[in-house]
């Protein structure tokens, strides 16, 4: 069996990417619903409801969880990923979306100079998420790995 014919059938990868695409998805349309505008950098981007990483980690984990159980050490492994990629998006990277929202008005007030250049490129300010997108993207995922195991098994 060749490297993508197993990588194509590895049920606990594919729904944690079914999951990621499903809240890329969700929170394009969300996205869309709110500002009334089309924003295709939010298919792939961060931050937003729900959380597609959430969505991933979560699926990961319950799939192994799922499949190999409880006290695996797949599910051991995936359950601690899931936690840390958690945590960081309301922490970490939340609070650097807070700074790049404060630093990029201030350039655009200022206009500041930087060694002779004019800053005109704006921070990413999507990059961390609310508790609530973290816990949607979480749902998601579960629901999502339940549903394509029962599909597939």
């Amino acid at each position: 069996m060749t490297i993508l014919q197993e990588l194509l059938t590895n049920q606990t990868l594919i729904s944690a990417v079914v999951a990621w695409c499903v809240a890329q998805f969700l929170k394009t349309l969300i996205d869309f619903r709110v500002y009334k505008t089309f924003h295709p950098d939010r298919l792939v981007g961060s931050g937003g409801m729900p959380s597609s990483h959430s969505a991933f980690v979560c699926a990961l984990a319950t799939e192994a969880l799922i499949s190999y159980g409880i006290s695996s050490f797949q599910f051991s492994i995936s359950f601690a990923l899931a936690a840390i990629v958690m945590y960081d998006a309301t922490g970490v990277r939340r609070e650097t979306g807070k700074q790049a929202k404060i630093l990029n008005r201030i350039l655009h007030e200022n206009l500041l100079e930087w060694k002779g250049q004019v800053l005109e490129e704006k921070l990413k300010e999507y990059v961390g998420h609310t508790p609530l997108q973290v816990f949607a993207g979480a749902v998601l995922g579960i629901i999502l790995a339940v549903v394509m195991h029962n599909l597939f098994y």
